[in-house]
């Protein structure tokens, strides 16, 4: 089976949508495919390409199994508002679009695979499957039209809100198969036009031989980065406007009494800088660059809580990847998000929810867990089990890998029939 996939973000970015589609088409590699990528330059989270890296020229790599990987020019704002991410993933669906057509032609897939976001690079990926007869497979990360409505970047009555939603729909119907990241988001496939039949589960992933629990407080990074309170609440991740991280300050402000615990933010992103300037004078607050992949399991495990913001309205329409590897590490999660949400359902039993954008109330959900070690062990205890359940790797990946042999060998009548395959919740 011969795959193409064509994702804006891959290895050697280390968090995020890069880490599932490399994982992607890593394991299938070694399951024997024959994997090909077009992908953009690097340069998330600090939306700035990497060093080594920049000038406006395509870049070839060879990654692990063979998989040949063609980075193309993209434009990078430094600070990326609403018009100018249209045009950040617009510029890669151009620079793409040449390099998918003639690996269409010379590599001939059996299955295209584009990664949504973002979704303007869609129909390059659906025009290099139609010029080699390829079945198309859409992964939706998160939807990117309704993220944008919900954070005001578009408005929905406006013609530009119409616009996309009209575009969205028009991509979506076109792929012969169509997945997301929990059952929440995939029901909603069917609201934007997309045969159940079409549908599939495919679940980010926690790395569960990475991540490992540790006791409380035996966390070698603690001791190193010399934080002396006992407790430790945790926000790890890209640093990027859309996601509520404004009330991180607001939260160590109203633990600021207690004087035994560090609220630590380790990430890069656009909105380090206006973090630090918001957390100015707040002396129970780090700010950690984003730490090496072999330190992963260290860092969450720094954690007696994590910290999950989310901007009301947005809890439905995306799942932030890095609850799967929280979960794993044996910790309680605080997210800001409704009961009831696709966050909220994942949370609710292995962590607490606060009100979006009540910084104050997420406060008050650490510092009651804080207090009572009998339901932080209890919560932590079942994120664990939950990730070992619902986000193994191996599973998630075999389930996945037979999916794609059973689309691959379909006639391309059979997907309004096929009968609909999700990933267990």
């Amino acid at each position: 089976m011969r795959v193409l996939i064509v994702g804006i973000n891959y290895r050697p970015e280390v968090i995020s949508c890069a880490v599932y589609t490399t994982g992607l088409a890593e394991d299938l590699a070694r399951q024997g495919a024959r994997v090909e990528v077009v992908s953009a330059l690097p340069y998330f989270p600090d939306w700035r390409v990497f060093d080594g890296w920049r000038g406006p020229v395509w870049r070839r790599a060879r990654g692990p199994d063979g998989i040949r990987v063609v980075h193309c020019p993209l434009y990078v704002p430094r600070k990326p508002t609403g018009a100018r991410r249209v045009l950040h993933h617009a510029s890669f669906a151009l620079s793409a679009l040449p390099v998918a057509l003639w690996k269409a032609l010379r590599f001939r897939p059996d299955i295209v695979f584009a990664v949504a976001p973002g979704l303007l690079s869609a129909p390059t990926a659906w025009l290099a499957a139609r010029a080699a007869g390829a079945r198309t497979w859409l992964h939706v990360q998160d939807y990117e039209v309704e993220a944008a409505f919900a954070t005001g970047l578009l408005s929905r009555g406006s013609a530009a809100g119409r616009l996309a939603l009209a575009f969205e729909r028009w991509v979506l119907r076109r792929f012969d198969r169509v997945s997301t990241i929990s059952a929440p988001m995939l029901a909603k496939l069917p609201e934007k036009g997309v045969a159940r039949a079409r549908t599939y589960e495919l679940r980010n992933w926690a790395d569960i031989a990475r991540v490992t629990p540790m006791p409380e407080g035996r966390s070698p990074l603690k001791a190193e980065l010399g934080i002396e309170t006992r407790f430790v609440a945790l926000y790890s991740g890209a640093l990027a406007n859309k996601q509520g991280l404004e009330i991180l300050p607001a939260i160590a402000r109203a633990l600021a009494h207690r004087g035994d615990v560090t609220v630590v933010v380790c990430g890069e992103g656009p909105l380090r800088d206006a973090l630090m300037e918001s957390a100015e004078g707040v002396a129970n607050m780090r700010f950690l660059p984003l730490q090496p992949i072999e330190r992963l399991s260290d860092l969450l495990g720094m954690a007696d809580v994590h910290l999950l913001p989310q901007i009301a309205g947005a809890a439905d329409l995306v799942l932030p990847s890095k609850l799967t590897n929280m979960l794993a590490s044996g910790r309680p999660v605080v997210a800001t998000a409704e009961a009831g949400t696709t966050l909220g359902r994942e949370v609710e039993g292995a962590g607490l929810l606060a009100a979006p954008g009540d910084g104050a109330a997420a406060a008050r959900a650490v510092e009651r867990l804080l207090d009572d070690p009998a339901l932080r062990y209890s919560l932590g205890e079942e994120a664990r089990r939950r990730a070992l359940e619902r986000w193994d790797k191996t599973a998630i990946l075999a389930r996945f890998h037979a999916e794609l042999g059973r689309l691959a060998d379909a006639p391309h009548k059979m997907a309004d029939t096929h009968v609909t395959k999700k990933e267990n919740a």
